[in-house]
Parts: structure tokens; C-alpha cells; sequence
């Protein structure tokens, strides 16, 4: 094989390692996609949920409205967000939301006794699992992804093809730590 072969042969790896290169960033992109549908998937079931909890506790009168207006407001804000920053803001608005809910829920025993708040508030708290698993997942591909855009030499791979950062889904934490923040209203 003379100079001319190995030459060729060097090429042609050089070619076949770019491809992989290239292959596994669109294979990294259509992993985000996925994990950013099956976390969509689970925050329509919580969008879902969240109007069967406002018509059972509707039913209390003495319960304050202006929570649940904020419910709705927060619930709509995320429903029409569309980049995963403004996702994970209105997310956060959400989460605070349903957080006062169910504190304020302890100042009423009947509602707290109701059976079909409690499922509610079940499911709720199942989805929310199946929310904060699917958004480990998404954030873990995320961080692959965007690791391997600062990597040499598939930095030069994601330049020429413009494949650029991805943004991880965050809820807010000053409005995490309110949450957290917020007393447990006992009566008893």
C-alpha cells in the first residue's frame, strides 16, 4: 500500500469518526425531544387533574376563591408556555399554587375528609413523582448534550452543523424555597 493508500485510509477514518460525531448529537437532540415529550405528557395529566380538585373544592364555600384564581391563572400561564425556561417559571408558579391549596385544605376538615379531594390530591402527588423523574431524565440527556458541544473535536462537528445548548428544565427556586417555607396550618 503505498503513500497515497494510507492517506486514503486516513481520510476515510477521519470521515467515519466525524459522522459519529455528528450521529450522536442528533441522536442526543432526539433523546431531548423524547424526554421533553414524555414530561409534557405528564404535565397535561397534572393540567387535567387540576380542574376536578377546583370543582370538589368549589364545593366548600368558606374556602378562599383567590386561591383558586391563582390555580387557574398559573395553570393557564403554563398551559401556553413555550420555551422550557418559561415552562419551568410557570411550572414553579404552579407548584405554589397547589402548595397553598393544600396547606389552606388543612383549615378545613371537611374538605380534608372528602374522599374525592383526597384521590385527587393522591393522583396529584403521583404525577408529581412521575414529573420530577421525567425531568431528571431530561435535564441528564441535557447535560450529555451539552457537554459534548464543548468537547474537542465534536465542538467542530456541532459549529458547522449548528447544534446549539440546550436549556435544562429549572423550576425557580425562590419560589421552590417558598414552598418549603410555607407553615403546615393545624387546627387540631
Amino acid at each position: 500500500m503505498g503513500f497515497f493508500g494510507i492517506l486514503l485510509l486516513i481520510v476515510v477514518a477521519v470521515v467515519i469518526y466525524f459522522i459519529a460525531i455528528y450521529n450522536k448529537f442528533v441522536s442526543l437532540s432526539a433523546s431531548i425531544d423524547s424526554s421533553w415529550s414524555d414530561i409534557d405528557v405528564q404535565l397535561k395529566r397534572r393540567y387535567n387533574l387540576i380542574p376536578a380538585l377546583i370543582e370538589t373544592v368549589k364545593g366548600y364555600q368558606a374556602y378562599e376563591s383567590s386561591t383558586l384564581e391563582k390555580i387557574v391563572e398559573a395553570r393557564n400561564m403554563a398551559m401556553n408556555s413555550q420555551s422550557v425556561h418559561e415552562q419551568g417559571v410557570a411550572q414553579s408558579m404552579l407548584t405554589q399554587s397547589l402548595g397553598k391549596l393544600f396547606a389552606l385544605a388543612e383549615a378545613y376538615p371537611n374538605l380534608k375528609a372528602d374522599t374525592t379531594f383526597a384521590n385527587l390530591q393522591g393522583q396529584l402527588a403521583i404525577i408529581e413523582d412521575d414529573i420530577q423523574n421525567a425531568r431528571r431524565y431530561y435535564n441528564a440527556v441535557v447535560e450529555e448534550y451539552n457537554g459534548k458541544l464543548k468537547q474537542f473535536p465534536d465542538l467542530l462537528v456541532a459549529n458547522h452543523f449548528s447544534f446549539g445548548d440546550r436549556d435544562y428544565f429549572k423550576l425557580d427556586d425562590a419560589e421552590v424555597q417558598e414552598v418549603k417555607k410555607m407553615p403546615k396550618v393545624d387546627f387540631s
